[in-house]
């Protein structure tokens, strides 16, 4: 690790919110995308806290929904910095639905969101590096390779669109 940079535990935030049918389609299930800028509020809440300073999203990766989640329902979303770069952190995000009755609460999605941290003039900053022991330990090797297997991916794809290029290109 780097003497230069603060290091810094990792903190656990978790948000509650109700599902509302402006927040569903026509079968009364919750949008993707409504789900997902939850997702990414709660994400960037737990790297401002960590990086201390505001943070943009470039990234997320791999999204399956699991289970289907609707009208009245209450979601718990959970989010925590399980890597960093120099300038970035990667935000593990799971969202649970609330069973209510004392039952257990379901799983019904994760993410990894990739933020990036920085100033007011919007040039990237410098975060603290993330302390691993051996209660993060498993999320932090989770989180590397999800990271080296996107950037293999990116350049796959980048190799497609190359090999494909636009008229106006």
């Amino acid at each position: 690790m780097s003497a230069s940079r603060p290091q810094k535990n990792a903190e656990e935030i978790t948000t509650w919110n109700f599902v509302f049918p402006n927040q569903t389609n026509p079968y009364g299930t919750m949008f993707g995308g409504e789900l997902l800028a939850i997702m990414d509020s709660t994400a960037a809440l737990v790297a401002i806290r960590f990086a201390e300073h505001t943070v943009s999203t470039v990234a997320v990766e791999v999204v399956k929904f699991k289970h289907p989640i609707v009208v009245g329902d209450r979601i718990k979303t959970v989010a925590k910095v399980v890597l960093t770069g120099s300038t970035s952190v990667m935000v593990r995000t799971d969202v649970y639905l609330d069973m209510g009755s004392g039952e257990k609460e379901k799983h019904c999605t994760s993410a990894h969101f990739a933020l990036v941290a920085f100033d007011d003039a919007r040039k990237p900053v410098e975060v603290p590096e993330l302390i691993i022991n051996n209660s993060n330990q498993r999320d932090y090797q989770q989180a590397l390779a999800i990271k080296e297997h996107a950037h293999r991916r990116d350049g796959r794809i980048q190799d497609l669109v190359e090999a494909f290029p636009r008229d106006s290109d």
